[in-house]
């Protein structure tokens, strides 16, 4: 049995697959499966797949269910009792198996281990800023309070005991965008994360995901399930609001005035900076134009995030 499985969910990434299958198959650390899930790509993606030869790679599709159904289609046939998920656009660098491999050791207890990241937009690479406060070359933390900034858990930069995902359920396909956040919260409400500061993976930006497509804001994560967790715990009311001001402000340029009030109802604005709470009070037309220039500073590698 492999020590690692890797998911991989493919749809439509033609441009992107090959480099980012190369950089799981380099990796140092080999005792690994790689489990690309065909998520029903209308591209060459296939085509590209075919053309490597190694026989850790288990080649499945499946129709086209989005990333949480080809994520949990990974899971259902992973060998090992570590699980690995890269997108299909993102990128490792060679020792990022390796030093979970180590991580996993040292700490058998640990059940989510993640690393830093750097962002590849249009314009540059930069590393993400996270609200972490650095103490040696790695921090055990609570998810919430680790990720008021950025999150420490990305999706193509962690590695999980299976276990989770029997005990706490797997990715909701029902959800369209933000799944992953659904997940990191279930996650983030019963383990610790060990965040690793080495710069092990590449997220690449991509305006044309799935994630960036207005059409699916009705669809994003509903944060009401957690509604009774967050009265109890104040680093996840936390982290919740900060998440449903971007979802505000989002819906408020969309012109959905329903949802943006629903949103910022649910806000305690004592837990937004003095910005934040100016920001949702402006009309969506001033909104546009900062939103415009805060992406032309983050795709230079300037301002906060590119995710929020």
């Amino acid at each position: 049995m492999p020590f690692f499985s890797v998911v991989i969910p493919l749809y439509n990434k033609e441009n992107f697959i090959k480099n980012t299958l190369n950089s799981v198959l380099s990796q140092t650390f080999t005792d690994f499966e790689v489990l690309i899930v065909n998520d029903g790509s209308t591209d060459n993606s296939e085509k590209i797949i075919a053309t490597f030869d190694d026989p850790r790679i288990r080649y499945f599709t499946k129709e086209n269910g989005g990333a949480s159904s080809a994520r949990n289609y990974g899971i259902e046939k992973a060998q090992s009792n570590y699980i690995s998920f890269i997108d299909a656009d993102d990128y490792w660098y060679p020792t990022f198996l390796e030093e979970m491999f180590a991580r996993t050791h040292r700490f058998p207890d640990i059940k989510v281990f993640s690393a830093a990241i750097e962002i590849e937009t249009s314009k540059s690479t930069f590393p993400a800023h996270y609200s972490v406060a650095k103490t040696g070359d790695f921090e055990i933390v609570n998810y919430f309070a680790a990720s008021t900034k950025e999150t420490v858990i990305c999706t193509s930069c962690a590695v999980f005991n299976k276990t989770i995902f029997e005990e706490i359920g797997t990715f909701d396909t029902k959800i369209k965008s933000g799944q992953d956040t659904d997940m990191w919260i279930r996650i983030g409400l019963k383990y610790p994360v060990l965040f690793s500061w080495k710069i092990l993976a590449r997220y690449v930006y991509d305006e044309n995901s799935l994630s960036k497509n207005k059409n699916y804001l009705d669809t994003k994560v509903d944060f009401s399930k957690f509604k009774e967790e967050e009265k109890s715990n104040p680093d996840l009311k936390i982290f919740l609001d900060l998440n449903r001001f971007s979802l505000a402000i989002k819906h408020k340029t969309a012109g959905n005035k329903t949802l943006f009030q629903n949103y910022y109802d649910a806000i305690d604005l004592k837990n937004l900076a003095l910005k934040k709470r100016i920001l949702l009070l402006l009309p969506s037309f001033i909104l546009k134009q900062l939103i415009s220039l805060k992406t032309v500073l983050t795709n230079s590698g300037f301002g906060s995030s590119v995710f929020k």
